[in-house]
């Protein structure tokens, strides 16, 4: 065997030998699939694990995280959107072989598209001015995103010539037009011009919620004081005696929660050893045990107070009030610039967005309140339907007579929950799941000298 021969084969030894192994168990527990992977410890890999579950619309109800030494044990409760078990069997292969391969087969990415990454102060009608403007400009929009928080706006849209269905990147001129009226755009209201930003970049495969984050970071948008009696419940302390940070949250379950808590610590360049999360009827309570990357816990108060202030950013930043409209027909040159149009004639604040094209027909979600951020009035959305086409676009939220009403009713049934929740000892304070940790993590036979 020649010399290179055994080269390869060490190096796929080396491979097969760090790739993670995948365990999906429907048996344990009876109400959602357990999920257990075992990997080498790495950079990003625990992200990498959430990041693709959550990808697959799989809602994470509870997870137990452990690092010994150079590898991790990570244990995921999940269930699909309906809060069923996994029963399809293409699907826990197709899981099982996503996880074992992600981290050696990176995803191609949008190849052939344009990305574009804008980031200024949200104001009502911004995303319709954008889109308009791509219009005019002959770019058709494959994929796009867009998160509003604290007066800000992050976006992230991926586009390619209207006419030829290529990649604009070829033509400089008109990217450098593009750009260019894409960031007087967002200067027009952005009283300090400095956090402006509008970026062109061709293909790659970023992760594009992993970039708004990054991106709503870099603006700076955790840095607006949050209502205490709304905003996630946070605290920083340090566990000095084993050398780590420990980070506890406290607010309501949703999907993704996870992966923006996770997300935001990487791009802090902070590690995870270990961690619990679990939910209790809509509450979602998570501990992290946490170093930074210079291997020290959080070391001063205004790293403490930072590091609270990204992480309820960061959970901020999807937790959305409105009205979910769902729009799906047949694809068509300026159909984006149209439909937000009519929101923004309507007075109709567009608070999130997520734009698909895919086989010719346009799936679009928009989140939208009125321009003061508050419900929007039944009457103007049956208008706007009306406008747009009802058959195209719908109302996917709970959408009764009077939203208000709905909104009064969803906050008689919290405070009643609240009150059962004080009645029985559990309070709404934030507690410490250290014990739950330990406890867990000894029995899953996950640590054996950490502790």
């Amino acid at each position: 065997m020649e010399l290179s021969d055994c080269s390869n084969e060490y190096e796929k030894l080396v491979v097969r030998m760090n790739m993670p192994r995948v365990v999906i168990d429907n048996g344990v527990c009876p109400n959602s699939t357990v999920v257990k992977i075992d990997s080498a410890r790495s950079p990003g890999i625990l992200l990498e694990s959430v990041q693709l579950l959550t990808d697959m619309n799989l809602w994470i109800r509870k997870a137990y995280i452990s690092s010994d030494g150079k590898w991790n044990m990570d244990v995921f409760h999940v269930s699909d959107l309906n809060g069923n078990k996994l029963t399809d069997e293409n699907l826990i292969r197709y899981i099982e072989k996503s996880i074992e391969t992600s981290h050696y087969c990176k995803s191609e990415g949008y190849t052939g598209l344009t990305a574009l990454e804008l980031t200024g102060t949200d104001r009502v009608g911004l995303l319709s001015e954008v889109f308009a403007v791509l219009a005019d400009l002959h770019c058709d929009v494959v994929e796009a995103k867009a998160w509003t928080h604290n007066g800000r706006i992050a976006s992230m849209i991926y586009v390619r010539d209207g006419n030829s269905g290529t990649p604009i990147d070829g033509d400089y001129d008109r990217v450098q037009r593009i750009e260019g009226q894409l960031r007087n755009l967002l200067k027009a209201d952005d009283g300090y011009q400095n956090n402006t930003r509008t970026c062109v970049t061709y293909g790659g495969n970023t992760h594009m919620e992993r970039r708004l984050h990054q991106r709503m970071f870099m603006d700076r948008d955790y840095e607006k004081k949050f209502d205490s009696e709304t905003s996630p419940v946070v605290s920083v302390q340090n566990l000095v005696k084993r050398g780590y940070s420990v980070v506890n949250l406290q607010c309501k379950d949703r999907m993704k929660l996870l992966f923006d808590v996770v997300c935001t610590l990487t791009d802090m360049a902070y590690i995870v050893f270990h961690a619990a999360i679990r939910t209790v009827g809509e509450t979602a309570f998570l501990e992290f045990y946490v170093r930074h990357s210079d291997g020290n816990p959080v070391n001063s108060e205004p790293e403490r107070q930072r590091l609270i202030q990204c992480l309820q950013a960061a959970i901020e930043r999807r937790t959305v009030k409105g009205v979910r409209l769902e729009l799906c027909t047949t694809d068509r040159h300026g159909l984006l610039a149209e439909v937000t149009r009519i929101l923004r004639e309507n007075g109709l604040n567009i608070a999130r967005a997520e734009i698909s094209t895919k086989e010719g027909i346009a799936r679009n979600v928009f989140y939208v309140t009125d321009a003061n951020g508050n419900l929007i009035d039944p009457e103007i959305i049956k208008s706007i339907r009306e406008k747009i086409g009802i058959d195209d676009i719908s109302v996917k939220e709970p959408f009764p007579l009077s939203c208000r009403e709905a909104v009064e009713k969803e906050e008689q049934k919290q405070e009643q929950q609240q009150d059962h929740q004080a009645r029985i000892g559990g309070g709404a304070v934030l507690v410490s799941l250290g014990s739950l940790v330990m406890r867990n993590l000894y029995q899953l036979g996950l640590i054996k000298s950490y502790f």
